[in-house]
């Protein structure tokens, strides 16, 4: 399915060569539609991976590393009724606009992707991406931020201070900051793993729950496990589910999404690898089955 057809294509090509200035004209012309509309819930398509050196999907080690076949799949799935957003790296945000794309759409820059997978500063989560001040003057809606917390890892304390200082940034000018807490720790060969271990989840949204000078404007980014009521009841701010890549469990990534949903914290999903890249390739499909978890129940 061509989406990003060739005069689509070679026009995004001949804009970032000739008119750089397009992109700052277009985002003040974007369509902008509120936060929350309807049944107050939100589906969010993910596509910040790459800035992170994240290209893996399934057993296709460089899925995500084609920009035009990552941005056919994104419009694929951005074009399905009830999607809400988007979540990108300013790079692909930007390849959005210059396509057309974000008209009424929720829009969130992703903030700190420097903690690139595989490194050895990989906690030392720098932010190299989206600011406060650049989300606010493109009229995004907000901005989000990893938050891998190790207690082994000195890198870690810097990442929470500059995640701090983005969460009073943001609610300074009123826009919603998406922090992913997430409990890490190294293996045995010394490569970073996020664990889903429930002490561990309790104490990451804990600590992000309290980043910052205000939590007014914080929303939480956060897993489904398999019983997710301890983890959930440790904040009252709202959640959006994460997505991740499922490999072949794809059905039981569905059905944590489906029993999340079910508490009130919940607000909605935020989703990437999950449905532009399925194993079985209908991202439609897969999109439709997020939509109708998030606004059909």
């Amino acid at each position: 399915m061509t989406i990003v057809d060739d005069a689509a294509y070679f026009e995004l090509l001949r804009e970032r060569a000739e008119t750089p200035e397009a992109v700052a004209d277009r985002a003040a012309r974007r369509l902008r539609r509120p936060l929350i509309i309807g049944d107050r819930r939100l589906v969010i398509i993910a596509v910040d991976h790459p800035a992170r050196a994240i290209f893996a999907v399934g057993d296709d080690p460089w899925a995500m590393a084609d920009r035009r076949r990552l941005l056919t799949h994104t419009v694929r799935a951005l074009r399905r009724p009830g999607v809400d957003g988007v979540l990108a790296s300013p790079d692909i945000l930007e390849d959005l606009l210059l396509l057309g794309e974000l008209d009424s759409m929720v829009v969130f820059g992703s903030m700190n992707r420097g903690g690139l997978t595989g490194s050895v500063w990989e906690l030392d989560d720098r932010f190299t991406g989206h600011d406060a001040a650049t989300i606010d003057r493109l009229g995004f809606d907000g901005g989000k931020m990893l938050l891998r917390i190790d207690p082994t890892d000195p890198g870690t304390i810097d990442t929470i201070a500059a995640c701090a200082a983005a969460v009073t940034d943001l609610a300074g000018r009123r826009l919603i900051a998406v922090v992913e807490p997430l409990p890490a720790a190294r293996d045995e060969r010394g490569r970073l793993r996020v664990t889903t271990e429930m002490d561990g989840l309790v104490t990451a949204v804990a600590v992000a729950s309290a980043l910052g000078a205000t939590s007014a404007y914080t929303w939480l980014k956060l897993p489904a496990p398999a019983d997710p009521g301890r983890m959930l009841d440790a904040t009252t701010l709202p959640v959006l589910l994460l997505g991740g890549d499922p490999g072949v469990e794809s059905e039981a990534l569905i059905a944590s999404w489906r029993r999340a949903m079910t508490f009130p914290q919940v607000r909605g999903l935020v989703a990437g690898r999950s449905l532009l890249f399925p194993a079985d390739g209908d991202v439609e499909g897969w999109v439709d089955a997020a939509v109708d978890i998030v606004h059909g129940s």
